[in-house]
């Protein structure tokens, strides 16, 4: 495979949307048989690059062109670009869970001989790519019973199955934990020895660091830079710089640490899973919080630190067995949601889309929605108030829209996840339990939503932060709690702490003293 073939280049992409130039002239060089990376914050165009080079939008829909071998293309739709031999695989997967393994990978795509469906031939040829993509499950298997690390194999293994010579993967990590990330980098370079072609946008940039061998970074729809390995320029302090237009030399802000006296404890606390009777989510966890300070939870995808903060957030999770809950010393039950609300408690989800907004509300009717009964004095919903409340948490979180009668899902990713820690705190809560606040999150949306939670600390809250970013723990909280396998194994104040130690406590699970 020489180079000039495969190479991809897309010159002076502009794609307006009304009022907003989503893309102002972009260009994007791809070199056959490279890993290349896409950088650039929230709402900076690069979902939209892909969309138009996968056909998504449609040629005559933005100008400028796309240049595949040396000849311009014309893709009409989606099939037309994968024709050409370029697979898109997106954040949201697009697998059908109800469905089997083999059933996804052929979708649309089927195995036909004499007009019928070949299903053994199907099956010898889902064994083969699974086996490309390392993975050993049976085909027979619905999707629905497999973790989002082997759904992310499984699509590649669908892209593998239509031939693909270039492969776009969006934000491909963001779900998966440590263990099926460097799975997946390991198999992007598995696919690159075979000379295949990739693109990955990402937020992770030591990822990116690791196996890409050029970026290129893209700031408010223009091109910055490329940046290649081989001119030594690919790290993350480039990329940071070209990202955010100035280097964070700081990525967390300095904040001043007045701890107080234990706010919020809990002891013993266990919790089964509701649906697999004897697993246990929680096993005797106990842990504290002080006023004024901010906690952190460690531990890798799946290791129970959600199910341990929505247990104890009103037991909103799995079955309660045992413990105590106390606040400022005195024992209290929190059976619902509402009570937890009531006792001063927040819980931001990770998931904004389906546990933290409705997309379809308006920015500030979401904003009043936890705490109603503030802005109802009477019978009815004050709308002035509404409005005001709304108002004001637009101004100081620095949500980014013309109106708070906008609707959530107009805003980008950040400004939808400022919009859920102002719902929270208009509840004005004592203790927040933030559950991967910056997730998919760029970095300059982040340093602000880092100086919100240093600003509830110094109000003399108790924070929560649950995070499966070391060096988020380590630049923002006073004390890590470790969790493995629903037991808490190590509580370690930040002097102490590194990120050999903590990888190493969320990894075993004898409890450390």
């Amino acid at each position: 495979m020489s180079t000039s073939h495969h190479k991809l280049e897309m010159r002076q992409i502009t794609k307006e949307f009304p009022g907003v130039k989503a893309l102002d002239r972009v260009d994007l060089t791809v070199d056959a048989g490279e890993i290349h990376a896409i950088c650039g914050e929230n709402g900076a165009g690069k979902s939209t690059l892909m969309k138009v080079l996968s056909g998504v939008y449609p040629h005559g829909t933005y100008s400028g062109d796309i240049v595949l071998d040396g000849e311009v293309v014309e893709f009409k739709d989606l099939k037309a670009s994968e024709h050409a031999g370029i697979v898109i695989i997106h954040q949201e997967l697009a697998l059908i869970p109800e469905l089997s393994v083999m059933e996804n990978i052929f979708l649309g795509n089927e195995v036909v001989s004499h007009g019928l469906i070949d299903w053994d031939r199907a099956r010898s040829l889902t064994l083969e790519l699974l086996a490309q993509v390392g993975l050993s499950v049976d085909p027979r298997v619905p999707i629905k019973n497999l973790g989002v690390g082997q759904q992310q194999l499984i699509e590649i293994a669908k892209a593998l199955s239509k031939d693909v010579k270039l492969l776009i993967l969006d934000e491909p990590t963001s779900a998966l934990n440590e263990h099926d990330s460097h799975n997946l980098l390991e198999l992007l370079r598995g696919l690159k020895a075979k000379g295949m072609t990739s693109i990955m946008i990402s937020h992770k940039l030591n990822e990116i660091e690791a196996i890409a061998d050029s970026v290129t970074i893209i700031r408010d729809g223009l091109t910055i830079e490329r940046l290649a390995k081989t001119n030594g320029d690919l790290d993350e302090d480039c990329i940071i710089r070209g990202m955010v237009g100035r280097a964070l030399d700081a990525r967390y802000p300095p904040r001043d640490v007045k701890v107080g006296e234990v706010l919020f404890e809990v002891e013993d606390w266990t919790v089964e899973d509701a649906n697999i009777p004897g697993r246990m989510l929680a096993k005797s966890s106990s842990f504290r919080v002080r006023a004024g300070e901010i906690v952190g939870f460690a531990g890798v995808m799946g290791a129970g630190r959600t199910e341990l903060a929505r247990s104890v957030f009103g037991r909103s999770f799995g079955t309660y067995r045992s413990g105590t809950t106390r606040l400022h010393g005195k024992e209290v039950k929190m059976t619902t949601v509402d009570s937890a609300i009531k006792h001063g408690l927040a819980y931001v989800p990770e998931d904004r889309k389906t546990l933290g907004l409705n997309l379809l509300d308006s920015i500030r009717t979401t904003i009043v929605s936890a705490d109603l009964d503030r802005i109802t004095p009477h019978v009815l919903l004050d709308e002035d108030m509404e409005y005001e409340a709304a108002e004001s948490f637009r101004k100081s979180m620095r949500i980014k829209t013309p109106h708070v009668n906008r609707g959530v899902a107009t805003l980008s990713g950040g400004n939808q996840q400022k919009v859920v820690l102002s719902k929270w705190m208009f509840t004005e809560p004592e203790l927040l339990i933030l559950d991967e606040p910056t997730r998919g999150i760029d970095v300059g949306a982040k340093y602000e939503i880092y100086g919100l939670i240093n600003q509830m600390a110094a109000a003399g809250k108790a924070v929560v932060l649950i995070s499966s970013e070391l060096p988020e723990l380590l630049g923002m909280c006073d004390r890590i709690y470790t969790v493995c396998e629903g037991r808490i194994t190590g509580d370690v104040p930040r002097s102490e702490a590194d990120q050999e130690m903590l990888m190493r406590l969320m990894t075993t699970t004898t409890s450390a003293a």
